[in-house]
């Protein structure tokens, strides 16, 4: 196996929230702060990594390629420029890790190409926010090219923020977008739905929010460690003419589960468009 503490030399092209969370689980543990490069144009975000014991740069430069792994942090709208600005300093042995939406691995290959080369050294990822509590959940797909060590690589790092996933293609991670990366948001609208409406029934702002996130909280751990479906979960909690059947009638008839796949199909669908304004 190869020495991780040599093999994680780690570029982190963008030094935003999804470079920080990744940072938290990866430095002292599987690479020393003074192996990461970050390249972030924003001073006050240098001065934060910088802080952390990290080298920090401006500007894209010769610095990039003594790293082994480029993590592409950056939005999608920047993505194309970024990476041809990166494509002079691609080394073969450069393994390329995006977590930009919408962005095809074929297309970041083509943008790092040397002399009509594609590299094909491409991973696209796609994890999600509560990557920062080592709770996150990340769908990897990789080109062909990338072979069974920088995939053990890709594992390791993600690992280290929650689970993990891989996908065959890209539009299998658009998939992954509309479930896990945009999902929390979903949970975080339902939470505000349901403490609003304890709210109005009474309760205190304080009972509900402590109530309303031990229940979510409590339910999917339940649903994760249950051998049980999660229909037969469902029943079991609802009785005929009860309290949860006459909630559940309501959802029902407002087409919950209809409203819930809509919502996914239109992420994903943006995830596509991304794709080709950005292409």
């Amino acid at each position: 196996m190869i020495n991780e503490q040599n093999t994680l030399t780690l570029a982190f092209i963008g030094g935003g929230n999804m470079a920080s969370a990744l940072s938290a689980g990866l430095i002292g543990k599987r690479c020393a702060a003074n192996e990461v490069l970050v390249v972030d144009p924003n001073a006050s975000a240098r001065q934060n990594w910088q802080e952390q014991g990290t080298r920090v740069a401006a500007h894209i430069d010769e610095q990039l390629s003594t790293q082994r792994i480029w993590i592409f942090a950056v939005k999608p709208q920047q993505m194309k420029e970024v990476v041809r600005q990166c494509a002079p300093y691609v080394q073969k042995n450069t393994l390329v890790i995006s977590v930009a939406a919408g962005i095809a691995a074929a297309d970041i290959a083509n943008w790092l190409a040397k002399d009509g080369q594609p590299h094909q050294r491409v991973i696209r990822c796609m994890p999600n926010t509560p990557a920062f509590i080592g709770c996150g959940a990340t769908g990897l797909m990789a080109l062909d090219a990338v072979d069974a060590e920088d995939k053990r690589i890709a594992e390791m790092m993600f690992k280290t923020v929650g689970e993990f996933v891989w996908v065959k293609d890209d539009q299998a991670i658009d998939a992954v977008t509309a479930l896990s990366g945009s999902g929390p948001a979903y949970v975080f609208l339902f939470l505000e739905s349901l403490i609003q409406g304890a709210i109005e029934q009474g309760l205190s702002p304080e009972q509900a929010r402590k109530l309303a996130f031990a229940t979510v909280s409590g339910a999917t751990e339940l649903a994760a460690l249950s051998p049980l479906p999660l229909e037969q979960l469902r029943a079991n909690v609802t009785s005929e003419g009860g309290t949860t059947a006459a909630a559940l009638q309501v959802f029902a008839q407002q087409n919950f589960s209809t409203i819930v796949q809509q919502a996914m199909q239109a992420a994903k669908q943006r995830a596509a468009e991304l794709a080709n304004e950005y292409s």
